[in-house]
C-alpha cells in the first residue's frame, strides 16, 4: 500500500492505542483496590479467582493485600507483554499494513482478556462499554489476522464471507449492549462451540494456505504462528476446565499458580507472531515442536496412569489416602517412563523427520514394491515416492542423461526452487542425479538423513541402469525405424530420379531415333544422299543417347569397381586428379602434390554397398585434399582388420581441418555427408587435426 494512502490508518491505529494503553494504566490501581475491597473475599462479577474465605488465606499464610497484589501483577505484567510485542511489531512494520493489524490486534487483545480491566470497570457503565468495543475489536483483528497472514490473502477465497459472519455477530455485541441474543449472553456451551470453530477454521487455514499456497518463507512463518496458537489456546482450554468449581477445589495458593499458568500459555501467540512476523530464527521451529509434542504426551501419560493406578489400587486394596498406593502409583510411571519416552520421540521423529531411524523396513518396503510387474519408469516412481514419504521431503526427483541432456524422467511432490543434487552411482559409473528439497528453510540434513539417503541411493543404481539399458533400445528401435524409414524414401526417390531420367531424357532420344530411321528408310532408294545425312545424324544421336547411359548407370555405380575392384578404382581415381595437378603446377595454378596408395594385393569380395561407399569416401577426400587443404602429399591406405572390419586412412600434410566441417556447397559428399554415408552401414568416421600438421580421415566400414 502507498504510504500516503497507509498515513490515515498509521494514525488512528497509533491512537487508538494510546488510548487503550492509558486506560489500562488508569485501571490498574482500580483493580487492586477492588480486589481488596470485595472481590477476593465475597463474589463479584469478573475475578481472577473464585472468592476465598480469609481464614483459608490465613491458613495458606496469606493477607488480602497480598492476593490481590498477586493478581493485579500477574494480570498487569501479562498485558505489559502484550503492549512490548504490539511496540516491537509496530516498530519494525510501522509501513505495513499487516503489522498495523497485528499491533491493533495485541493491544486490544492483550488489554481485555484478563479480568483486571473488567473488574475496575464494573462499577463504570462508560469505562464498561468502552472496553466492550475494545474487546470486540480485539477479536475481529484476532480472526482477521490469521485468516491473512502471512500474505494479506483470504486463503481460501471464501473465508471472508466467513469473516463477515464473525463481524457481525462481534459488532451487534459490542454496539447494542442492551440488544437480546448478544454473545456475552449465550450459553456457556454454545460459547464453546462457538469459539472452538473459530479456533478449528484459524487453524485449518493456516494449514491450507501452508500445503497449497505458500513460499518457503512464509511457510516458516506459518508454522510459527500455527505452533503459537496451537499452544496458547490448548493450554488455555486446558487449564480453564481447572478452575470449575463443580469438578475441582482449589486452595488459594493454586489459584495463583493456575492463573500465572494459564496466561504463561497465552503469552506464546504474542511471542511467536513477534518472531514470524519480524523474521527471527525460523529455523528453530522444527526442534521446538517435536519436543512440545513429546512432553505433551509425556504429560497426559503421566497424569492419565498416575489418577488410574491410584483410582485402580485403591479400590483393590479398598483404603484411601494410603501413601503406599501413591508409592506403587508412582512407580508405575517411572517405570513406563522412560520407554515410553523414547517410543513417543522415535513416533514423532518420524512424524516430523520420517523413517530415517529404521533404513532396513524403508528398504524391505522398497523390496516389495519393486518386485511388482511393473515398468522400469514406473520403478524410479516408486523410487522417489519411498523416499519422499521415508524423509518427509516436500519434493524428490531423479534425473538421468538421455542423449546427452539431462532429463527428469520422476518426481514426486511439488518442486521448489532450491534443489539439492545426490549423484546416483553404480559400479563406478554416475548413472543420474537425485534431487530433493529441504523440508523448510535453513534446515539441512542430519547425519542419520544422509546415511539413509546413501543407502537408498545405492539401491537405486541399478534399476536406473536398467532404466537406462530400456530408453537405449526405445532409442535405438526409434533410430532402426527412422533408418527404414529413410531407406524407403532414398529408394522411392532413387526410382523416381531414375524414371524420369528415362522418361524425360531417354524416351524422348529413342522416339527421335526411331522417326530419324523412318525417314532414312523413305530416302534410300529415291534420295540416297538425304538418306546419308539422316544416318549421319542418327549415328551422332545414338552416340549421345550411349553416353547418357553410361553416365546414368556411372551415378548408381562407378563400371571401374566392376572392371577392376575396389583398389583398382581408387588408384585409377588417383592418377587421374595426379595429372590434373601435374597440369595444374605446370601452370603454376598450385602447388606440386604427391599421391601414394598403400593397399594389400586383393581384397575378399566385398558388399556391393560398402565398395560403393568406400570409393566415394576416398574419392570425395582425396578431391577435399585437392581443393581445400594446400597439401604437398596425400596417402590414401586401405587395409582389413582382424575383425573383418574395412578401415580408410586418408592423411595429408596440409592446413588441417576445421575445427566444425561443413556440407560440401559444390554437390559433393562433403564431409558430414561422409559421417553419414559410413553410419548408414553401421560404421564410423574419425575426423583429426595431427599436430605435426595437416588432416587424418578414418572411416570403418564393417564387412
Amino acid at each position: 500500500m502507498h504510504v500516503r494512502k497507509l498515513l490515515p490508518i498509521q494514525i488512528i491505529v497509533v491512537l487508538f492505542c494510546l488510548a487503550v494503553v492509558s486506560c489500562f494504566l488508569v485501571s490498574v490501581p482500580r483493580y487492586y483496590e477492588r480486589l481488596v475491597a470485595e472481590c477476593i473475599l465475597s463474589a463479584c462479577k469478573v475475578t481472577p479467582a473464585p472468592p476465598m474465605p480469609l481464614a483459608v488465606l490465613q491458613q495458606e499464610h496469606l493477607t488480602v493485600e497480598g492476593y490481590a497484589m498477586t493478581f493485579t501483577v500477574i494480570d498487569a505484567s501479562f498485558t505489559l507483554l502484550f503492549y512490548l510485542a504490539a511496540l516491537i511489531i509496530l516498530w519494525k512494520c510501522f509501513r505495513e499494513p499487516l503489522g498495523l493489524l497485528a499491533s491493533l490486534m495485541l493491544v486490544s487483545f492483550g488489554t481485555t482478556f484478563p479480568s483486571l480491566v473488567w473488574a475496575a470497570a464494573e462499577l463504570t457503565p462508560a469505562l464498561w462499554h468502552w472496553y466492550d468495543l475494545v474487546d470486540m475489536i480485539g477479536w475481529i483483528t484476532l480472526i482477521s489476522f490469521f485468516l491473512i497472514f502471512p500474505d494479506g490473502r483470504f486463503v481460501p477465497a471464501w473465508t471472508v464471507k466467513v469473516l463477515l459472519l464473525i463481524c457481525l455477530v462481534y459488532l451487534y455485541s459490542g454496539l447494542f449492549p442492551g440488544a437480546p441474543f448478544r454473545f456475552t449472553s449465550w450459553p456457556n456451551l454454545a460459547k464453546a462451540f462457538w469459539l472452538l470453530s473459530i479456533i478449528l477454521l484459524l487453524v485449518s487455514t493456516q494449514i491450507y494456505r501452508y500445503r497449497k499456497k505458500s513460499l518457503p518463507l512464509q511457510r516458516q512463518q506459518t508454522k510459527w504462528i500455527v505452533f503459537g496458537m496451537s499452544c496458547g489456546l490448548g493450554g488455555f482450554i486446558s487449564i480453564s476446565f481447572l478452575f470449575e468449581p463443580a469438578l475441582f477445589q482449589w486452595g488459594a495458593t493454586a489459584y495463583i499458580y493456575l492463573n500465572g499458568i494459564l496466561e504463561l500459555f497465552l503469552l506464546i501467540i504474542p511471542l511467536t507472531l513477534t518472531l514470524a512476523i519480524v523474521r527471527l530464527r525460523l529455523w528453530d521451529i522444527d526442534p521446538l515442536v517435536k519436543r512440545t509434542l513429546v512432553y505433551i504426551g509425556l504429560s497426559v501419560f503421566v497424569v492419565a496412569v498416575y489418577i488410574l493406578s491410584v483410582l485402580y489400587l485403591s479400590r483393590l486394596f479398598q483404603t484411601k489416602d494410603n501413601v503406599v498406593i501413591s508409592l506403587l502409583a508412582t512407580s508405575v510411571v517411572a517405570v513406563l517412563f522412560a520407554p515410553l519416552k523414547e517410543r513417543l520421540q522415535r513416533l514423532v521423529n518420524r512424524m516430523m523427520k520420517g523413517r530415517h531411524d529404521d533404513p532396513y523396513a524403508v528398504l524391505a518396503e522398497l523390496g516389495n514394491q519393486l518386485v511388482k510387474p511393473i515398468s522400469p519408469e514406473a520403478m524410479l516412481e516408486v523410487v522417489v515416492t519411498t523416499i519422499k514419504e521415508s524423509l518427509r521431503l516436500p519434493y524428490t526427483g531423479i534425473s538421468i542423461s538421455v542423449n546427452g541432456q539431462n532429463t527428469l524422467v520422476a518426481s514426486a511432490g511439488e518442486r521448489t526452487d532450491e534443489l539439492l543434487p545426490f549423484p546416483i552411482i553404480h559400479r563406478g559409473e554416475e548413472l543420474g542425479t537425485l534431487l530433493v528439497a529441504n523440508r523448510s528453510l535453513g534446515e539441512t540434513f542430519t547425519a542419520a538423513d544422509y546415511k539413509l539417503l546413501d543407502v537408498l541411493l545405492t539401491q537405486s543404481g541399478p534399476i536406473i541402469q536398467n532404466v537406462n539399458m530400456t530408453i537405449g533400445m526405445k532409442l535405438l528401435a526409434d533410430a532402426l525405424q527412422e533408418s527404414r524409414e529413410k531407406l524407403v524414401l532414398a529408394r522411392e526417390e532413387e526410382r523416381r530420379q531414375i524414371r524420369h531420367n528415362l522418361h524425360d531424357d531417354l524416351a524422348p532420344r529413342l522416339a527421335a531415333l526411331a522417326l530419324n530411321a523412318a525417314a532414312a528408310e523413305k530416302h534410300v532408294v529415291h534420295n540416297p544422299e538425304t538418306a546419308k545425312e539422316l544416318m549421319v545424324e542418327l549415328r551422332k544421336v545414338i552416340r549421345s543417347t550411349v553416353d547418357e547411359i553410361r553416365t546414368l548407370v556411372h551415378d548408381l555405380r562407378p563400371p571401374t569397381l566392376d572392371e577392376l575392384g575396389l583398389i583398382g578404382a581408387v588408384q585409377e581415381r588417383i592418377n587421374e586428379l595426379g595429372q590434373s595437378t601435374r597440369h595444374l603446377t605446370a601452370a603454376g595454378m598450385l602447388a606440386g602434390m604427391e599421391f601414394s596408395l598403400h593397399a594389400p594385393d586383393h581384397l575378399p569380395p566385398l558388399p556391393a554397398a560398402v565398395e560403393v561407399a568406400a570409393y566415394r569416401i576416398i574419392t570425395e577426400l582425396v578431391v577435399n585434399v585437392v581443393r581445400h587443404a594446400n597439401a604437398t602429399a596425400c596417402t590414401v591406405q586401405i587395409k582389413i582388420t582382424p575383425s573383418h572390419q574395412l578401415v580408410l586412412e586418408v592423411t595429408d600434410n596440409g592446413v588441417g581441418i576445421q575445427p566444425r566441417p561443413k556440407p560440401s556447397e559444390k554437390g559433393g559428399l562433403g564431409l558430414v555427408s561422409i559421417r553419414e554415408r559410413a553410419a548408414e552401414l553401421g560404421g564410423h568416421c574419425v575426423f583429426e587435426r595431427l599436430e605435426t600438421g595437416g588432416t587424418q580421415v578414418t572411416t570403418t566400414l564393417p564387412l
